[in-house]
This record gives C-alpha cells, sequence and structure tokens, in this order.
C-alpha cells in the first residue's frame, strides 16, 4: 500500500486523524496493497523510572480496528482495559519483579509476560574464536552492527548479527580484514546458525551490507549479501570454490617489481593493493533465515570489470571506477524496496565517488531475477556520476505507489531509470521523511564533501521528488556529520544541524537561537512525546530547547557502541511494546547484545514503527555503509510530555 493509504489506515486504526499526514503524497486509488509483516503483540515490561513500578507496553498494529478492546492483567487480576484512543503504554505503580502480565485483545488472551530485571534484555552471544591472517597477525571478533527480521515465521523478530575483525579497514587502506561472520539469534539467546563469509569478502563498514527482509512473502524472512568463492552458509555448504584464495599477497607483487623496493611507485602500489580481492567471481546470495542456507545465487552486478593486480589491470580499473586499487569500486550500498508498490526487491549498489550503479532484484518462487541495472557510466546519465552517499534511503517520493532509491545527490526511479540528479557530490550523512510540513511531499537533508564542486554547498535540503534545492548552507570543508529530526516544538517540521555550523535551522533553513545539540549521530523515539530524542554512542538524550542543552534520560553503563568515531548502535528499532524504539548494544566484551527499551509511559496511540513504509525499510538499510537512523513517512502528532524536557 503507498504511504498515504497505508499510514492512513495506521493513524484510523489507531484512533487518530489521518489529517496528520499534511505533507504526504496523494495516491492513486488503484495502488495496490503492499506485503506488510505479520507480528505478535510483543508484551514487554520494564521497571519504571524512579522505583515506581512497572511499565508495560505492547504492540498495536496496521490492522487493528479502532475499537479493539486490550485487558492488562497482572497475576490473574485485570489492571487495565486500554481501547479507543489510548496508548498501549500503562505504568503498573504496584507492579513488582515478580509479578507476571498477561494481554487479551477483544477477550482472546494473546500475549505473558514477565519483568525483565535489568533496563535491558541481555542476548547472550557466541564470540567467534580468534584467527590469523597470512602474515601471522591475530585478530579477534567484535559485535557489531545488527537487524532483525522474523525468520520463523511466528509473528516474533530474531536478530541478526554481523561479527566484524578487529582488523577490519576502511576500502581507502590496504592490508588483511580477516572474514565477516553473521550469526542469527532468538531473544531468548538460541543461536539458530552463522554464515561465514569466506576470505574473498573484505571486512569493513562498506563491504559487508546484509538485508534482512520477507522478500517472497512466504511470512519468513529471507537474509541476501554479496558473496564470493568460499563462502560457507549456515548448513556448512560451500559457495563457488572452497579452497580460492584471490586475495592479493605481496610476495606476488613483489615479483612483478623490477627493483624489488617497496619504496619505489610499484612498492607503494603494493602496499595499496595486498590483502584486498581484486580478481575472481562476485556473487550475491539468498540465506533462508531459519537455517543460514543458501538457496539461490547469481553473478554480482555490475562486476568489477578488469580483474588482477598487475599495471594493466591497474588501470583498467581507474579508467571503469576513478582508481586501480579497488577503493572506489569496492563501495557496496544495500537496501529493500517496493518497485512495483506491491512486493519487495533487493537493491544492490555498487560505487558512488565515481560511477554509480544499482540494481534491483526480485526473489520470487524460489528463482532470483535481476530486474534492472541502473549504471551512471551509461549514455545520457553522465549527471549521476559522483552523486553517491556512504548510504541511501528509500522512500515512494513521486507518489505512484513505487518506491524510489535516493543514492545522495541523486535518485532513480522504480523502473531503473535516473529520476533527478542535484549535483551536489557526495556525502556522509542524508535523512529522508516528510521533513518540512510546509512543502508537498517528502524531503531531503544532507550534508556534502565536495565543497569545491558544488559551490561551496555543505548541507542542503531538498525536494525528494524533483531533487529541487530548498535551501542551502555554505561550508569551507567536508561537513561530514548532520541530521534532521523533530526536537523542538516551537517549530513546524524537523530542526537540522550539521557539524561544522554553529547554528540550529528549523524546516525551512532559518536559524533558531541557542545553538545546536553537541552531537549530530543518530535519533530515537524514547521519551512519549512526538519528539525525537538524541543518540550516541550509549547515551541518548533529551534536547532541552529552552535552555540549549541536552538533558541524559539513558546511559548504558557495560554498553558499547560500534564502528569507531561513528559511534552507532548495534541498532535503532522498534523492535517491542509500543511504537516507541528500542536501542540494541554490545557489552563491552561482546558476549551479550542488550537491548534497552524505554521505562517512561506515552499517551500516544500509534501503531507499530515497523508498519509504516518508509521507517521499515529504514531498519532494512540502516546497517549500510555509514549507518543512519531510520525515518517516518509522517510526522508524530505532539502529545504526551510537553514543554521542558524531563
Amino acid at each position: 500500500m503507498h504511504a498515504q493509504r497505508l499510514i492512513g489506515h495506521l493513524l484510523a486504526g489507531a484512533g487518530m486523524a489521518a489529517t496528520a499526514l499534511a505533507g504526504a503524497s496523494a495516491a492513486p486509488a488503484d495502488a495496490p496493497l503492499r506485503q506488510i509483516e505479520k507480528l505478535d503483540r510483543a508484551l514487554v515490561v520494564v521497571p519504571a523510572p524512579g522505583g515506581a513500578g512497572m511499565h508495560v507496553s505492547w504492540r498495536l498494529l496496521s490492522t487493528d480496528p479502532a475499537a479493539t478492546r486490550f485487558a492488562l492483567s497482572r497475576d490473574g487480576t485485570v489492571i487495565a482495559t486500554v481501547r479507543g484512543k489510548a496508548a498501549t503504554s500503562f505504568i503498573d505503580a504496584t507492579g513488582t519483579p515478580t509479578a507476571r502480565y498477561s494481554l487479551s485483545v477483544d477477550g482472546k488472551p494473546v500475549a505473558t509476560a514477565i519483568p525483565w530485571g535489568k533496563s535491558y534484555l541481555a542476548i547472550p552471544l557466541d564470540r567467534p574464536a580468534a584467527r590469523t591472517t597470512p602474515t601471522g597477525e591475530r585478530y579477534d571478533y567484535t559485535a557489531n552492527d545488527a537487524s532483525v527480521g522474523d525468520l520463523d515465521g511466528d509473528g516474533r523478530y530474531e536478530i541478526v548479527l554481523k561479527w566484524t575483525p578487529t582488523i577490519a579497514k576502511d576500502n581507502a587502506f590496504g592490508g588483511y580484514t580477516g572474514e565477516t561472520l553473521l550469526d542469527a539469534y532468538t531473544l531468548e539467546g538460541k543461536r539458530l546458525w552463522r554464515i561465514d563469509l569466506g576470505r574473498n569478502i573484505r571486512s569493513g563498514a562498506h563491504y559487508t551490507q546484509f538485508m534482512v527482509f520477507d522478500l517472497d512473502g512466504d511470512g519468513r524472512a529471507e537474509i541476501a549479501m554479496k558473496t564470493a568463492d568460499g563462502t560457507v552458509d549456515g548448513q556448512g555448504k560451500v559457495v563457488g570454490d572452497a579452497k580460492a584464495d584471490w586475495r592479493s599477497r605481496a610476495a606476488e607483487l613483489e615479483a612483478q617489481d623490477r627493483t624489488g623496493s617497496r619504496e619505489t611507485a610499484d612498492g607503494k602500489r603494493m602496499a595499496q593493493i595486498e590483502g584486498r580481492i581484486l580478481d575472481g567471481p562476485e556473487y550475491l546470495t539468498i540465506f533462508d533465515g531459519r537455517t543460514g542456507a543458501a538457496l539461490a545465487t547469481a553473478p554480482y552486478a555490475p562486476p568489477l570489470g578488469a580483474g588482477g593486480d598487475d599495471e594493466a589491470a591497474v588501470a583498467k580499473r581507474k579508467a571503469i571506477w576513478g582508481d586501480g586499487y579497488g577503493n572506489r569500486s569496492e563501495r557496496y550500498l544495500a537496501g529493500v524496496a517496493y518497485l512495483d508498490g506491491r512486493r519487495p526487491s533487493l537493491v544492490f549498489g555498487r560505487g558512488y565517488y565515481a560511477r554509480s550503479t544499482v540494481a534491483a532484484w526480485d526473489w520470487r518462487d524460489g528463482k532470483l531475477r535481476m530486474r534492472w541495472l541502473f549504471d551512471s557510466a551509461a549514455p545520457g546519465n553522465e549527471r549521476f556520476g559522483g552523486q553517491g552517499n556512504h548510504q541511501l534511503s528509500v522512500a515512494d517520493v513521486d507518489g505512484d505507489g513505487r518506491d524510489e532509491i535516493l543514492y545522495g545527490s541523486m535518485t532513480v526511479d522504480d523502473d531503473g531509470k535516473g529520476l533527478w540528479s542535484a549535483g551536489l557530490g557526495h556525502g556522509d550523512a542524508m535523512h529522508v521523511s516528510d521533513l518540512d510540513p510546509a512543502n508537498p511531499g517528502l524531503e531531503k537533508f544532507g550534508v556534502h564533501e565536495d565543497i569545491r564542486g558544488n559551490g561551496g554547498i555543505g548541507a542542503a535540503m531538498l525536494d525528494a521528488r524533483t531533487g529541487r534545492i530548498l535551501w542551502t548552507k555554505p561550508a569551507e570543508k567536508d561537513t561530514g556529520r548532520g541530521i534532521a529530526i523533530d526536537i523542538d516544538p516551537r517549530h513546524p517540521g524537523a530542526e537540522a544541524w550539521a557539524s561544522n555550523a554553529a547554528d540550529l535551522w528549523d524546516a525551512k533553513g532559518n536559524v533558531i537561537p541557542g545553538g545546536h545539540p553537541r552531537t549530530a549521530n543518530f535519533g530515537i523515539w524514547w521519551d512519549g512525546d512526538g519528539l525525537r530524542e538524541l543518540l550516541d554512542r550509549n547515551r541518548i538524550g533529551k534536547w532541552d530547547w529552552a535552555n540549549g542543552t541536552e538533558v541524559p534520560l539513558l546511559v548504558a553503563e557495560g554498553a558499547e557502541s560500534s564502528n569507531g568515531t561513528k559511534a552507532n548502535p548495534a541498532l535503532s528499532a522498534d523492535i517491542l511494546g509500543d511504537w516507541r524504539e528500542e536501542l540494541v548494544l554490545r557489552s563491552a566484551d561482546s558476549s551479550e547484545l542488550r537491548i534497552y527499551a524505554t521505562p517512561y509511559a506515552t499517551d500516544i496511540r500509534l501503531p507499530t514503527l515497523m508498519h509504516d513504509p518508509i521507517y521499515r525499510l529504514g531498519i532494512a538499510w540502516q546497517n549500510t555503509a555509514y549507518n543512519q537512523p531510520p525515518h517516518l513517512s509522517f510526522a508524530i502528532p505532539a502529545a504526551g510530555p510537553k514543554g521542558a524536557a524531563k
């Protein structure tokens, strides 16, 4: 279902007026029904703030009629009846850690739960053993990005977790990186399977995007990733040639060096290329969510196009991708999009600094087929080159019921043709939502790196349908961070700010006096009002707009963020309870994942965010390259706690 129709249904089912979607696009009357997940009630009980009993919350579905009646019981006695416009959130002031809670819907029992003993749910992890590179370098593993999907069709989410070697590297650097591993866990901590991507897939933020989604509509999520010779699926079966090793080695490169000196130009080339994979077959593989078994494998598109590490191969790759040592050609992005408006397709990209390519794939009836391939190098697409970001977003920007791929400063239409290019160049962060309610449709806010090439623009707000620039902010150097979320109720829409600018801007680009928050990282819905809170490292804070300061709400002691200075959570998503988001972090020693759920009550009745079309796809692509927070297709109406920050 198109965003306007779906969210109108969501709000109607929640007892809210669909007019809250003032900025959403009109949908065709015959827009097809969009596949959504069939989820359970996700009843969760956590200690309330200050020892004031227990906070109990549960999931409202987009399919729930407005008259749906919930009965919440503690130890067999009904303690709350929720219907109409009441939120699915309740503070049980006399609840205790030993209480037992149950939930009924229209008189039918649907869920039971016991309180969490701590402020988080701990999921024990099976940390992989240390390994060694061909040069004898030892490395360990750290829990990294995570995603969720209903892998077994029971209506509950499971977690898919990426293990990153401690020697993983950015594409700009040569050297061995170790193998990337993926595990699947139930919320109770049972490991379902492990996939080893093998020696021929490098490890780093830009190499190993993994999509977790129900791609064929059977009620169970699949996993899709780029693979290579030696990838081992969750059942121990090898993809391709198990013995192949396509990594460039120093000894082989030294034989090509006429002088034998690593200080020559050839020697510098060797340092760049050693440990990289610049030859051999590349694949896209679909894995079964229940078992981790490889279901289908196809050649990755487009291929590298110039294998080998000799001088001729280096020169050919430079001509194709912009450099010869596997930096620009090995920048990968991935997402999920409803390109036909009804069923999800996979989207896998390659390149964005120079040549940008995007391939769409369908997994239907047990077969993997490529739907289309967009290539900025194709005749007529020249204006789309060099416009990609370190992430993508997916949304129906033109109101036709089908999704587009926002690939930085450019957008690819649902049919694989270029829709628009703003010409602002590469950037490190972007956000797509109904950021400005006064501008019809969706907007895209982003920060930019190519200051010399784009006329000195460091940040910009664009109309997502046309790419028209709504406003810009100047910069003299690369703007590395930026975010647009609603943190101030005095101004309609989202507020935006960037790392190298002192000002906070409203949705029209006007300066809001008082400066902006110290960080420009993630946002999270946490405390119960319609505003978003600030998430950075292991901390959640509230922007106190009256005093221009951040008020801490959560410090997750003993837990850590991921991806170095990016300081991302393993995942932030609406996994449990009501519509608020959960925070997933790893413990400092990677022995467990910790899921933090809000202890605050809310007055807002809203269906799960996972039934919103933009948000659910944002959870799928959140692990892609430089992780960004998910967004909604609409603005949450102001309600709940108001005034100064709590």
